[in-house]
Formats: C-alpha cells, sequence, structure tokens
C-alpha cells in the first residue's frame, strides 16, 4: 500500500493537485514516523490503521469547523478526507451492518440490551474497520429488545 501511495503522490505533483499532495505528504511522512518508531517495516494493517486515524481526526476537524463557522477549513478537510478515504476498503452500508448484527444475535442466541457488548466484541473481530462502530451500536440497542 505504501508504493501506491508514493506512486499516486508523484502523479499527483505531475499533475500539480496540490492538496492531493499535502495530503499524502503529510501520510507518507506519518507512515515513516511510525516505522521509526517500530523499529521495523510496518504491516498494511498498520498502516491502514495509520489511515483509519487519519480519517478520524477529519471528521472531528469538519464537525469543529462546521460548529466554528470556518466552511473555508471544512472544504479543505473533506477534500482531505475523501483522498484518505479512497485508500481504504469499501465500508459497510447499514443494511450490510443490520444484517451482520441479526446473525450474531441468532448465531449467539442473544437475548437482552446487556449483550450489545458481545455484538459489538464480535462485529469488530469480524469486520474491523469495515463496520462504524457508533452505527453498529445504534443498531445491536434497536435490535436486541
Amino acid at each position: 500500500m505504501l508504493k501506491r501511495i508514493q506512486d499516486d503522490l508523484k502523479t499527483a505533483m505531475k499533475e500539480r493537485d496540490k492538496t492531493r499532495v499535502s495530503t499524502l505528504r503529510l501520510l507518507i511522512a506519518a507512515l515513516r514516523n511510525e516505522k521509526i518508531q517500530a523499529h521495523r517495516e510496518l504491516t498494511e494493517e498498520e498502516i491502514e490503521a495509520m489511515i483509519r486515524r487519519g480519517v478520524k481526526q477529519r471528521k472531528d476537524s469538519i464537525e469543529q469547523y462546521g460548529r466554528g463557522g470556518r466552511p473555508d477549513l471544512v472544504a479543505t478537510e473533506q477534500a482531505e478526507l475523501g483522498i484518505l478515504e479512497s485508500y481504504l476498503p469499501r465500508s459497510l452500508s447499514d443494511s450490510e451492518v443490520e444484517a451482520a448484527v441479526r446473525e450474531i444475535i441468532a448465531g449467539k442466541q442473544l437475548s437482552s440490551k446487556k449483550d450489545v457488548g458481545a455484538v459489538m466484541k464480535e462485529m469488530m473481530a469480524r469486520y474491523r474497520g469495515r463496520a462504524d462502530g457508533k452505527r453498529t451500536q445504534e443498531i445491536a440497542q434497536r435490535l436486541l429488545p
């Protein structure tokens, strides 16, 4: 994945896409710092986790800038968010999450709101990074009596 990011950086530089260049440079720098701290090459999962952290930071920034009345900064963060999300696997839709939650509830014979934690644990083990935790929890709470 790192090779793909570096190749995309070169392409963006040739196309003079300033937003993409700056976003990818920040990502590559963060990956290099993580590699130095780990004293080894990063795995695909670790690279994906770093990208997810960047996505989460951008989403938080968008929310903060939106509340602060800064549409210019919101637009910048949204552009960076789109770039970072392009390197992540496709997220599950709400209907796919609901189907997976129903399957876990039936498979483990869960029957009360107290079992939301068990559902969340299983969902995150199966679909780590592909299912939004907050949305999954809402669906689980709605489906469990």
